[in-house]
Protein backbone atom coordinates (compact mmCIF):
# COMPACT_ATOMS: atom_id res chain seq x y z
CA UNK A 1 0.00 0.00 0.00
CA UNK A 2 1.05 3.34 -0.66
CA UNK A 3 2.26 5.88 2.41
CA UNK A 4 0.38 9.40 3.25
CA UNK A 5 3.86 10.80 2.37
CA UNK A 6 3.49 9.11 -1.02
CA UNK A 7 0.28 10.01 -2.20
CA UNK A 8 0.88 13.54 -0.76
CA UNK A 9 3.42 14.30 -2.94
CA UNK A 10 2.92 12.77 -6.42
CA UNK A 11 -0.76 14.62 -7.98
CA UNK A 12 -0.99 12.27 -10.42
CA UNK A 13 -1.56 9.53 -7.83
CA UNK A 14 -3.46 11.39 -5.59
CA UNK A 15 -6.23 12.43 -8.59
CA UNK A 16 -6.44 8.85 -9.75
CA UNK A 17 -6.93 7.44 -5.68
CA UNK A 18 -9.26 10.49 -5.31
CA UNK A 19 -11.42 9.71 -8.00
CA UNK A 20 -11.16 6.09 -7.13
CA UNK A 21 -12.86 6.90 -3.63
CA UNK A 22 -15.48 9.20 -5.46
CA UNK A 23 -16.43 6.86 -7.71
CA UNK A 24 -16.96 4.32 -4.91
CA UNK A 25 -19.24 6.37 -2.79
CA UNK A 26 -21.12 7.41 -5.69
CA UNK A 27 -22.05 4.24 -7.04
CA UNK A 28 -23.46 2.88 -3.56
CA UNK A 29 -25.20 6.35 -2.73
CA UNK A 30 -26.61 6.46 -7.00
CA UNK A 31 -27.26 2.68 -7.37
CA UNK A 32 -30.06 2.20 -5.29
CA UNK A 33 -32.02 4.69 -7.02
CA UNK A 34 -32.72 2.40 -9.82
CA UNK A 35 -34.29 -0.18 -7.78
CA UNK A 36 -36.35 2.96 -6.40
CA UNK A 37 -39.51 0.40 -6.15
CA UNK A 38 -37.48 -1.75 -3.56
CA UNK A 39 -36.46 1.46 -0.96
CA UNK A 40 -39.45 3.11 -0.70
CA UNK A 41 -41.63 1.40 1.96
CA UNK A 42 -45.11 0.76 0.65
CA UNK A 43 -47.84 2.89 2.79
CA UNK A 44 -51.11 2.29 3.07
CA UNK A 45 -53.56 5.86 2.50
CA UNK A 46 -50.94 6.78 0.20
CA UNK A 47 -52.24 8.07 -3.67
CA UNK A 48 -51.85 10.61 -6.18
CA UNK A 49 -53.04 13.81 -5.92
CA UNK A 50 -56.53 15.31 -7.21
CA UNK A 51 -56.35 17.53 -9.90
CA UNK A 52 -57.08 20.47 -7.68
CA UNK A 53 -54.02 19.45 -5.61
CA UNK A 54 -52.00 18.74 -8.54
CA UNK A 55 -52.84 22.60 -9.75
CA UNK A 56 -52.48 24.01 -6.47
CA UNK A 57 -49.09 22.16 -5.70
CA UNK A 58 -48.08 23.69 -8.98
CA UNK A 59 -49.34 27.56 -8.04
CA UNK A 60 -46.84 26.47 -4.52
CA UNK A 61 -43.82 26.01 -6.71
CA UNK A 62 -44.40 28.04 -8.95
CA UNK A 63 -44.67 31.39 -6.26
CA UNK A 64 -41.42 29.48 -4.65
CA UNK A 65 -42.74 28.54 -1.47
CA UNK A 66 -40.77 26.14 -1.01
CA UNK A 67 -37.70 28.21 -0.68
CA UNK A 68 -39.15 28.71 3.08
CA UNK A 69 -40.61 25.91 4.16
CA UNK A 70 -39.71 22.73 3.88
CA UNK A 71 -41.79 19.51 3.74
CA UNK A 72 -39.42 16.93 5.55
CA UNK A 73 -39.66 16.14 9.43
CA UNK A 74 -36.09 14.81 10.40
CA UNK A 75 -36.69 11.78 13.48
CA UNK A 76 -35.15 14.45 16.43
CA UNK A 77 -37.30 15.31 19.26
CA UNK A 78 -37.82 18.35 18.84
CA UNK A 79 -38.96 18.29 15.50
CA UNK A 80 -41.37 15.50 16.14
CA UNK A 81 -42.89 17.65 19.35
CA UNK A 82 -43.11 20.52 16.88
CA UNK A 83 -43.80 19.00 13.33
CA UNK A 84 -45.73 15.62 14.29
CA UNK A 85 -44.55 12.16 12.92
CA UNK A 86 -41.39 12.02 11.35
CA UNK A 87 -41.75 11.51 7.29
CA UNK A 88 -41.57 8.61 5.90
CA UNK A 89 -40.46 8.23 2.25
CA UNK A 90 -43.48 7.15 0.77
CA UNK A 91 -44.94 10.56 1.53
CA UNK A 92 -43.04 11.69 -1.50
CA UNK A 93 -43.30 8.87 -3.85
CA UNK A 94 -45.58 10.77 -6.15
CA UNK A 95 -43.81 14.44 -5.85
CA UNK A 96 -42.06 15.68 -9.23
CA UNK A 97 -39.93 17.29 -7.84
CA UNK A 98 -40.07 16.28 -4.03
CA UNK A 99 -40.78 19.60 -1.41
CA UNK A 100 -38.64 18.50 0.84
CA UNK A 101 -36.82 22.14 0.73
CA UNK A 102 -33.44 22.70 2.05
CA UNK A 103 -34.06 25.70 4.55
CA UNK A 104 -37.21 26.83 7.07
CA UNK A 105 -37.48 30.51 7.27
CA UNK A 106 -41.21 29.79 7.75
CA UNK A 107 -42.21 25.96 9.27
CA UNK A 108 -42.17 22.53 8.10
CA UNK A 109 -45.66 22.07 5.97
CA UNK A 110 -45.43 18.34 6.33
CA UNK A 111 -48.53 18.32 8.58
CA UNK A 112 -50.45 21.32 7.85
CA UNK A 113 -53.04 19.63 6.56
CA UNK A 114 -56.40 20.28 9.08
CA UNK A 115 -54.66 22.56 11.11
CA UNK A 116 -56.05 25.39 10.45
CA UNK A 117 -59.34 26.07 8.88
CA UNK A 118 -59.61 27.40 5.24
CA UNK A 119 -60.71 30.94 6.51
CA UNK A 120 -57.33 30.67 8.36
CA UNK A 121 -55.29 29.75 5.30
CA UNK A 122 -57.02 32.14 3.02
CA UNK A 123 -56.20 35.35 5.59
CA UNK A 124 -52.94 34.03 6.25
CA UNK A 125 -52.04 34.24 2.11
CA UNK A 126 -53.60 37.05 1.83
CA UNK A 127 -52.44 39.49 4.53
CA UNK A 128 -49.89 37.27 6.81
CA UNK A 129 -49.18 39.71 9.46
CA UNK A 130 -52.81 39.53 10.07
CA UNK A 131 -52.76 35.99 11.61
CA UNK A 132 -48.99 35.78 12.22
CA UNK A 133 -47.63 39.20 13.04
CA UNK A 134 -43.59 38.13 13.33
CA UNK A 135 -44.05 36.79 9.65
CA UNK A 136 -41.89 37.87 7.06
CA UNK A 137 -43.75 36.09 3.94
CA UNK A 138 -45.33 38.28 1.37
CA UNK A 139 -48.67 38.44 0.75
CA UNK A 140 -50.62 36.11 -2.14
CA UNK A 141 -53.67 37.51 -1.84
CA UNK A 142 -54.01 37.97 -6.27
CA UNK A 143 -54.92 34.64 -5.66
CA UNK A 144 -58.05 34.89 -5.01
CA UNK A 145 -58.36 37.44 -8.03
CA UNK A 146 -57.00 34.91 -10.42
CA UNK A 147 -59.14 32.47 -12.32
CA UNK A 148 -57.87 29.12 -11.96
CA UNK A 149 -56.87 27.90 -15.72
CA UNK A 150 -58.54 24.14 -16.25
CA UNK A 151 -58.47 23.34 -19.86
CA UNK A 152 -54.72 21.92 -19.66
CA UNK A 153 -55.01 19.40 -16.61
CA UNK A 154 -55.55 16.16 -18.06
CA UNK A 155 -52.19 17.12 -19.77
CA UNK A 156 -50.39 17.81 -16.41
CA UNK A 157 -51.87 14.31 -15.18
CA UNK A 158 -50.45 12.91 -18.52
CA UNK A 159 -46.93 14.39 -17.59
CA UNK A 160 -47.06 12.87 -14.04
CA UNK A 161 -47.66 9.48 -15.61
CA UNK A 162 -45.35 9.24 -17.98
CA UNK A 163 -42.88 9.48 -14.88
CA UNK A 164 -44.46 7.16 -12.96
CA UNK A 165 -47.59 8.18 -10.92
CA UNK A 166 -50.49 6.23 -11.41
CA UNK A 167 -52.99 8.17 -13.07
CA UNK A 168 -55.19 5.76 -15.02
CA UNK A 169 -56.68 6.63 -18.13
CA UNK A 170 -60.29 7.20 -16.31
CA UNK A 171 -58.86 9.21 -14.03
CA UNK A 172 -56.86 11.42 -17.02
CA UNK A 173 -60.32 11.63 -19.01
CA UNK A 174 -62.17 12.66 -15.63
CA UNK A 175 -59.52 15.83 -14.51
CA UNK A 176 -61.20 18.37 -15.72
CA UNK A 177 -64.75 17.13 -14.19
CA UNK A 178 -63.24 15.79 -10.95
CA UNK A 179 -61.08 19.71 -10.60
CA UNK A 180 -65.10 21.16 -10.75
CA UNK A 181 -66.73 18.58 -8.63
CA UNK A 182 -63.92 18.99 -5.53
CA UNK A 183 -65.07 22.33 -5.01
CA UNK A 184 -68.61 21.82 -5.19
CA UNK A 185 -70.55 19.65 -3.02
CA UNK A 186 -73.31 19.11 -5.18
CA UNK A 187 -71.99 18.33 -8.09
CA UNK A 188 -73.11 14.78 -9.02
CA UNK A 189 -69.55 13.83 -9.72
CA UNK A 190 -68.45 13.55 -6.50
CA UNK A 191 -69.36 10.43 -5.77
CA UNK A 192 -66.78 9.20 -8.88
CA UNK A 193 -64.19 11.95 -7.28
CA UNK A 194 -64.26 10.39 -3.93
CA UNK A 195 -63.96 6.62 -5.24
CA UNK A 196 -60.87 8.03 -7.16
CA UNK A 197 -58.94 9.59 -4.44
CA UNK A 198 -59.94 8.05 -1.09
CA UNK A 199 -59.67 11.28 1.64
CA UNK A 200 -60.86 13.97 -0.51
CA UNK A 201 -61.98 16.86 0.82
CA UNK A 202 -64.82 18.36 -0.96
CA UNK A 203 -66.07 21.74 -0.32
CA UNK A 204 -65.01 25.47 -1.31
CA UNK A 205 -61.68 26.28 -0.39
CA UNK A 206 -61.58 30.18 -0.96
CA UNK A 207 -64.85 31.64 0.44
CA UNK A 208 -65.99 32.25 -2.41
CA UNK A 209 -68.18 29.45 -4.56
CA UNK A 210 -69.24 31.59 -7.59
CA UNK A 211 -65.39 31.02 -8.64
CA UNK A 212 -62.80 28.83 -9.32
CA UNK A 213 -59.53 30.63 -8.17
CA UNK A 214 -55.70 29.88 -8.09
CA UNK A 215 -56.95 30.39 -3.92
CA UNK A 216 -58.51 27.05 -4.07
CA UNK A 217 -56.15 24.93 -5.83
CA UNK A 218 -53.66 26.13 -3.80
CA UNK A 219 -55.73 25.86 -0.46
CA UNK A 220 -56.70 22.19 -1.29
CA UNK A 221 -53.01 21.41 -1.83
CA UNK A 222 -52.13 22.49 1.82
CA UNK A 223 -55.10 21.01 3.74
CA UNK A 224 -54.41 17.99 2.30
CA UNK A 225 -50.40 17.34 3.48
CA UNK A 226 -50.15 15.06 5.89
CA UNK A 227 -53.14 13.47 6.04
CA UNK A 228 -53.39 10.51 4.54
CA UNK A 229 -51.24 8.54 6.04
CA UNK A 230 -53.10 7.13 9.43
CA UNK A 231 -50.09 7.46 11.70
CA UNK A 232 -51.65 5.57 14.50
CA UNK A 233 -50.72 2.47 12.81
CA UNK A 234 -46.88 3.51 13.27
CA UNK A 235 -45.10 3.46 16.16
CA UNK A 236 -42.38 6.05 16.12
CA UNK A 237 -39.11 5.79 17.29
CA UNK A 238 -38.67 6.95 20.39
CA UNK A 239 -34.46 6.93 20.31
CA UNK A 240 -34.66 10.58 19.03
CA UNK A 241 -31.22 11.98 18.69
Amino acid sequence: MFSHATIEKNASLLLVLSLLVVSVGGIVEIAPLFYLQNTIEKVEGMRPYTPLELVGRNIYIREGCYTCHSQMIRPFRAEVERYGHYSLAAESMYDHPFQWGSKRTGPDLARVGDRYSDDWHVEHLTDPRSVVPESIMPPYGFLSETDLRTDDIADHLIANARVGVPYSEDMIAAAATDLRAQVNPDSEFTDALAERYPKVRIRDFDGNPRRLTEMDALVAYLQMLGTLVDFSAYQADQNYR
